[in-house]
């Protein structure tokens, strides 16, 4: 993985010390609340709802097991004993003291990471496939790329003020696992015979208030050329995108007012007064770059590893596990493992500083040192030998990291939501919890088989709730947490955005209806066939009806519990 120069670290080291002086003089009084707000946000600490929270940078989701054990120790020492993952492959502390956060983000420096750019508007963390490197269908390793666009935008002066958050994702698989279109720029890795490798640019996706996929700007774009054209970009966006109104601030608004043709046009002319200049980037850079990521020592193995095969073969619970959390590995006798952090009772992507000093063992003892954040807010064990599975899963089981449910119903994206967060309009968890505790039959998940189920607690999709094929989004009604049901959205190759089936449900019906919607699928599927895929084979309607068919009971029930509670 990518390790610091020099200069790297001088600027890290020199931001923490901006930071503690920064800090010193708000708690001296020479600072005011509101002076502090720009600065605090530029590394990564918000004020939620209960007090701050430190939203932790992992560039494309790359940890080592060293840096593991410092976010356990951090979040041991600092906060309360757990870190939260999110859908940008960050780290979230959600209590720390703000007079301890310069000894925090020191700690950081100290392992060759910071929390820079993880708030404010500015190019946020890039993300990318958690299989980067090691996925079967993967063109080439994605990730220098990411580092490339790392250190491009890393303290640009003409992208620390946009007029909205900016993220951009990198896809070099055949599949796409890192939601490319959902993004304000979206990249996909291609090979030209003429050329080489080069990219195929989508803008002016994003979910949010105005969910929207993004569209192709360019098919291909020799990558020499990738920094230039995304400056246009970005430079155009600088330009024109509205700073009168939050709600239509991001790139995609802008895209959609002027139609993909003439926001076309206006980047390729910004691009010729760039096009070969300083930003072009010559193959030895890609050389330099990709040197952090050479592969690591694999032994020469079996395909197929014979001792791995007969446990599979006789423990029905170790086989499960192994279908859905171990994944293809390119090279022979490896394979990729999931860790889940969807346990029964765990509020998903939640980490404790326990469970980290296992994981950092396990990357240590099997997988190189090195693991990956996913973004479904679980983590990678990327170079496993197919004959270490077992004891990887026995010691993950012992501490509620092998739930095997990578893919089904109760592997949920989900926000802090309004438990934590100051935006949200209802909780999140709880919802989960409830989800989790229906389904709670690892048999009738896998007879339902491959959903998505995504939640957010607000108009801000953190839970990405727009591209699951069950979205829940958290409204307010009159002091009451109400949530919205989307159906149809999914990831990947054929990204789509859920349709709302309609008016919304109070929390304790959410269960039901994610029961209702789950009933039509069992019985209308045909062999094989997911539940996106009866749904959109038979449409909306018989799920709708379902939903809604046992409402008025449902509120009429609830009707008398309340009025037995009162007499």
């Amino acid at each position: 993985m990518y390790r610091y120069d020099r200069i790297d670290q001088q600027i890290i080291d020199e931001r923490v010390a901006q930071y503690r002086d920064q800090i010193g003089r708000h708690l001296a009084g020479d600072l005011s609340t509101d002076e502090l707000r720009p600065l605090r946000l530029q590394n990564g600490l918000y004020i939620q709802r209960h007090g701050p929270m430190l939203r932790i940078a992992i560039p494309y989701g790359m940890l080592s097991a060293t840096q593991l054990r410092k976010l356990a120790e951090i979040s041991q020492r600092y906060d309360r004993g757990v870190g939260h993952f999110t859908t940008r492959q960050n780290m979230q502390l959600n209590w720390p003291q703000l007079e301890q956060t310069p000894a925090i983000l020191g700690e950081l420096a100290s392992v060759e990471m910071h929390a820079v750019q993880t708030s404010g508007n500015c190019i946020r963390n890039i993300t990318t496939d958690q299989f980067a490197g090691v996925a079967p269908d993967e063109l080439t390793d994605p990730r220098p790329y990411c580092e490339l666009l790392r250190q491009w935008s890393t303290f640009h002066p003409e992208f620390a003020f946009l007029p909205r958050k900016f993220k951009i994702a990198v896809n070099a698989a055949t599949t796409d696992r890192a939601v490319i279109r959902a993004h304000d720029i979206g990249l996909e890795l291609l090979r030209d015979e003429r050329d080489g490798i080069g990219v195929r640019i989508f803008v002016g996706g994003g979910l949010g208030r105005t969910p929207i996929l993004g569209q192709v700007i360019r098919e291909f774009l020799p990558r020499r050329h990738l920094l230039s054209y995304l400056e246009a970009i970005l430079r155009v966006y600088n330009r024109y995108g509205r700073r009168d109104n939050l709600y239509k601030a991001r790139i995609k608004i802008l895209v959609q007012a002027l139609g993909i043709d003439a926001f076309r046009r206006q980047v390729e002319a910004e691009w010729a007064h760039l096009q070969d200049g300083p930003t072009t980037v010559p193959d030895e850079e890609f050389a330099r770059i990709a040197a952090h990521f050479p592969p690591p020592a694999w032994e020469t193995l079996p395909a197929v590893d014979e001792l791995h095969a007969a446990r599979v073969a006789a423990d029905l619970a170790f086989a499960n596990w192994v279908r859905r959390c171990v994944h293809p590995h390119r090279t022979p006798g490896y394979a990729a493992v999931t860790l889940s952090l969807k346990a029964p009772g765990a509020a998903p992507g939640d980490i404790s500083d326990t469970q980290m000093l296992v994981v950092a063992d396990l990357a240590e003892r099997f997988s190189f040192g090195e693991l990956r954040v996913t973004h479904e807010q679980n983590v990678v064990l990327a170079d496993v030998r197919q004959r270490d599975l077992h004891e990887v899963w026995q010691i993950a089981r012992r501490h509620r990291l092998a739930t095997a449910n990578i893919g089904l119903l109760t592997d949920i994206i989900c926000c802090p939501g309004g438990d934590l967060c100051a935006l949200a309009n209802a909780r999140s968890v709880p919802i989960a919890d409830a989800v989790n505790e229906k389904f709670d039959d690892l048999d009738y998940l896998y007879d339902i088989g491959d959903i998505s189920l995504n939640i957010s607690g607000c108009m801000n999709s953190c839970g990405h709730h727009h591209v699951a094929n069950i979205g829940i989004l958290g409204v307010d009604k009159n002091d009451e947490e109400w949530y919205q049901i989307t159906i149809g959205g999914q990831q990947g190759n054929s990204a789509t955005i859920g349709k709302v089936i309609g008016p919304s449900f109070h929390a304790h019906e959410v269960p039901l209806v994610i029961e209702a919607l789950i009933s039509v699928h069992v019985e209308q599927r045909l062999p094989g066939e997911r539940f996106i895929d009866t749904l959109q084979r038979i449409g909306v309607e018989p799920f709708k009806a379902r939903a809604y068919a046992g409402r008025d009971r449902r509120r009429g029930a609830r009707q008398e519990n309340r009025e037995v509670v009162n007499a």
